[in-house]
């Protein structure tokens, strides 16, 4: 008889031990990978409001010294300076107890009063849209984000 016959594959503890440790990578990776996730869709929402600060800053350098006061349209004419106001979607963040925020279309949401200045929305909560709020009739040229709400790094979104 010979011998290599017998050992031909491997043994089922051999396979056990492979298939634990296939298990406790898998369980230390899946939860970093959401995380991910998470924060490349705050990197969007971050970006957007970026691009929009941008536009703000090169329409007030063309206007010598006149910030925008009709937003979003003083951006989007003619798409000089944006092709259209940039929606928002705040991601849910369950550990900063985040519950998210569906998108806002970008014009309805930004919160503006008769001349130019934020209204002041208050506290966001459930299931409300953010909203972009501008303060262009102040002096200043403001855009924020309207949700005192945590991203994954326990910051408020209102700060960005």
């Amino acid at each position: 008889m010979d011998k290599r016959r017998g050992r031909a594959g491997f043994t089922l503890i051999e396979l056990m031990v492979v298939v634990a440790i296939i298990a406790l990578l898998a369980s230390i990776v899946v939860p970093k990978f959401a995380d991910m996730v998470t924060r490349a869709k705050e990197a969007s929402v971050k970006g957007s409001v970026g691009a929009v600060r941008s536009a703000i800053s090169i329409f007030y350098a063309d206007h010598e010294g006149v910030w925008p006061t009709m937003m979003p349209d003083d951006l989007i004419a003619n798409s000089k300076y944006l092709p259209a106001m940039p929606s928002i979607t705040i991601p849910a963040v369950s550990a900063q107890d985040n519950p998210g925020h569906p998108p806002n279309n970008g014009v309805a949401g930004l919160n503006l009063g008769a001349t130019g200045t934020a209204i002041d929305v208050g506290l966001c909560g459930g299931m409300t849209p953010c909203m972009w709020v501008y303060d262009g009739g102040g002096g200043t040229g403001v855009i924020l984000i309207a949700c005192t709400h945590l991203d994954t790094q326990g910051i408020p979104w209102t700060t960005y």
